[in-house]
């Protein structure tokens, strides 16, 4: 099977994709680091969203998700966006802990897997 990277650097690429899946690396807010959660996460999923488009599929075809946060606390202030963004219907598997990340900006990191159209 065929893999295709996209915005690949030396150290990792921020998506995979591999015959009919396509996986994101953790994507952390890039723009808004160090702004609230709910301003990272949103940032975070405009990101997630560019690299499945850039993949050829899209948020309705999500298979699963891991969400770490740095404080358990914000897991309410990260679902009100989280749910806003999910299409009705097309909630993907997912997991959400409590861990620390790469630099104390971040406070959110989410990684996504989902099936190309």
């Amino acid at each position: 099977m065929n893999l295709t990277r996209i915005k690949t650097q030396t150290r990792m690429s921020q998506a995979v994709v591999h015959g009919n899946t396509v996986y994101t690396a953790g994507q952390v807010a890039q723009s808004a680091g160090g702004e609230s959660v709910a301003k990272q996460t949103a940032n975070i999923l405009d990101q997630i969203d560019e690299l499945l488009a850039e993949a050829g599929t899209d948020k309705t075809r999500l298979i699963s998700a891991t969400i770490w946060l740095t404080d358990i606390g914000t897991f309410a202030e990260m679902n009100e966006v989280w749910d806003a963004w999910v299409p009705e219907g097309h909630a993907p598997c997912r997991a959400c802990v409590e861990s620390k990340l790469a630099a104390p900006k971040f406070t959110v990191e989410i990684m996504v897997i989902a099936a190309l159209d």
